[in-house]
């Protein structure tokens, strides 16, 4: 809901430390895969119920997540990069939530499992939409930047990270935190369906 609103502040913020990410060689792609194994490890992390680190490695994937973008930017973006940053960053969101369900199976079982489904709700509305606007060459002002089409909603990844962060900080509140989310992830998926309804009917 607020991405393309924090969108250019994270520019500005990444673009220097992107510059000398770039003097040093590194090239996007092997940010955006170290960044998703700093991220994987917060699943051991969670399931030993080491919420603080897990915080950490949380803010450290999502940092690795703007930097990609902004060495992108740099180094010329491409298909492979943005394949591969929006593929990781779906399997990351899932990772957060099995986390705490092995870190708690009889409490935080049963929400994980509605948050997880509900992020397969936004994730399939998002990349269908996206198939489907590439096919027909449109492109989403509010990201001219990204590889794909995004199609926002109200949950997006600024939401979804702070209620991570939340989870990290108040773990006995992981079955509330996780309902609520899971229903906004839901009406997310509604109103993205709603859109493409209309957006890819053909007029007669």
């Amino acid at each position: 809901m607020i991405d393309a609103a924090l969108a250019p502040l994270q520019r500005r913020l990444l673009a220097a430390p992107a510059r000398a990410l770039a003097r040093l060689g590194l090239h996007a792609d092997t940010v955006t895969l170290a960044g998703f194994a700093i991220g994987a490890l917060a699943l051991p992390a969670l399931w030993l119920q080491a919420y603080g680190i897990a915080l950490l490695l949380l803010l450290l994937n999502r940092l690795a997540d703007g930097l990609d973008g902004a060495l992108a930017r740099l180094q010329g973006a491409t298909d492979r990069g943005a394949f591969l940053d929006i593929a990781l960053d779906f399997l990351f969101y899932a990772l957060f939530p099995l986390g705490f369900a092995l870190a708690d199976s009889a409490q935080n079982a049963l929400p994980a499992a509605v948050l997880i489904a509900s992020f397969i709700g936004t994730g399939s509305s998002f990349l269908a939409f996206a198939s489907i606007a590439a096919r027909r060459g449109l492109t989403a002002s509010a990201y001219p930047t990204k590889g794909i089409y995004y199609l926002g909603g109200l949950t997006e990844g600024a939401e979804t990270i702070a209620i991570f962060a939340l989870m990290c900080l108040f773990p006995q509140a992981f079955p509330t935190l996780a309902l609520i989310f899971a229903a906004a992830c839901f009406l997310t998926t509604l109103l993205r369906w709603h859109q493409g309804w209309r957006a890819f009917t053909d007029p007669r």
